[in-house]
């Protein structure tokens, strides 16, 4: 094998340095608040978790090729070359350690977008063959499947037909010129198969026209999690694809963070246009049916309630009222977790984390974060609107035994309808 074909990596990982990746790291004053925005940092006290600690090799890489001091040190062998090995050493620290939250990015004094270089790291790190196998294995079956868990059409129309025969209602397949393309993740279908229907009841109440594809119902684009843009920009175009063929007017994001990033911010980007509909996340239209008079909600919940904000929801989205909107119709005794908003503690299984098997560890000691603001509260009900997030929340729980029930924001609202 060429020493080119060795390098692979390190040649594409080169190609990610773009002008903003450049002027991050010239830019960046080495103050260390980063890190303490960061949980695998602060529930670990590790200092190779420290978020800028993670970019160093791209960061090498980018001194020794773009400024004089880098290629100097080089040159005296002061600085060591970047190679494919020394990435698959980083791939640990990239994809266990990181979910791509963004908080460390809200923190920078300079302003420098630390997750956007880790999605460029990663990009190197997939390309020289040292990515997580399971994101690899779900990588694959979102491109030979269409789905990262392996659901298919089949098991979706199964899931349409048990809810059309206990409640009535309809799941509408591949509609033309409808409001609502409704996209799904694949949590949904297998962990949380009451979304679908609760969806089916609110658009029915709402008086709204909604459809879904089968030629394109998954939102997960694991290319995004991976760090591979090509096959991010083929799962991207699928949905597009689908939506331009339905002449639908919106494509509505589910309850899952990650899904509403790729197809809402970086679809144009990857798809190089404009999309021809709008993308809005599920609790962005219901705030909108909320606002519009649309949603009759009857009962209260009594029980003492928090919402957990999704990292990609409000640090991305600015979903940040909406849901606390749709939650005072229905909730009167809320309280905010400390640092909520969008300056949340992210779950800890975001960015592709929850797929890697050998990140387990790190992933439930990240969640002594979210522990502790819970356990200042003393809440009866957890509330979120992201089914990752959803299932880690969950988890944690479970394995610090802390019964709290987590329910979902759409699925909540659901049960809240006046039934006419």
């Amino acid at each position: 094998m060429s020493k080119a074909t060795l390098q692979r990596g390190v040649q594409i990982l080169k190609e990610q340095i773009d002008a903003p990746t450049a002027a991050y790291f010239s830019s960046c004053v080495h103050c260390g608040m980063c890190a303490d925005a960061c949980l695998f940092y602060t529930e670990t006290g590790d200092p190779a978790y420290t978020p800028i600690n993670k970019l160093e090799p791209m960061r090498r890489l980018w001194e020794q090729e773009y400024t004089l001091v880098g290629r100097i040190k080089k040159l005296i062998g002061l600085s060591k070359p970047v190679t494919d090995e020394e990435l698959g050493e980083w791939s640990d620290m990239v994809y266990h350690a990181c979910s791509l939250c963004g908080r460390c990015s809200m923190v920078c004094p300079v302003g420098n977008d630390i997750s956007y270089m880790i999605r460029k790291i990663r990009e190197g790190i997939s390309a020289a063959g040292y990515a997580p196998e399971g994101l690899v294995g779900a990588t694959t079956r979102a491109v030979e499947i269409g789905s990262p868990m392996g659901v298919k059409l089949h098991a979706l129309k199964a899931q349409a037909r048990n809810i059309k025969e206990d409640s009535g209602l309809e799941i509408p397949f591949d509609q033309e010129g409808v409001d609502y393309l409704v996209i799904l993740s694949s949590m949904e279908v297998i962990n949380f198969p009451e979304y679908l229907e609760a969806i089916a009841r609110i658009f029915k109440q709402a008086g709204k026209s909604w459809t879904v594809s089968s030629e394109a119902f998954e939102a997960t684009n694991s290319g995004i999690q991976i760090g591979a843009s090509d096959i991010a920009r083929e799962l991207v175009s699928r949905v597009v694809e689908a939506a331009e063929k339905l002449k639908v007017k919106t494509v509505v994001s589910p309850e899952c963070g990650h899904a509403y990033t790729a197809i809402r911010w970086d679809g144009p980007n990857l798809m190089g246009r404009r999309f021809s509909f709008k993308v809005k996340h599920i609790i962005e239209v219901l705030d909108e049916l909320r606002a519009d008079g649309l949603l009759k909600v009857e009962g209260i919940e009594e029980s003492c309630m928090t919402f957990h904000d999704p990292c990609q929801l409000v640090r991305k989205g600015g979903v940040i009222e909406q849901p606390r909107n749709l939650l005072k119709m229905i909730a009167t005794n809320f309280v905010e977790m400390e640092d909520s908003g969008k300056m949340n503690w992210c779950c800890g299984a975001g960015g592709g984390v929850s797929a890697i098997e050998e990140a387990e560890e790190i992933r439930l000691k990240a969640f002594n974060r979210k522990k502790s603001q819970l356990e200042k509260l003393h809440v009866d009900t957890l509330v979120t609107a992201c089914a990752n997030c959803r299932i880690q929340l969950e988890e944690g729980l479970e394995v610090n035994e802390m019964e709290i029930p987590v329910v979902g924001l759409t699925e909540m609202l659901a049960d809240h309808l006046v039934e006419e």
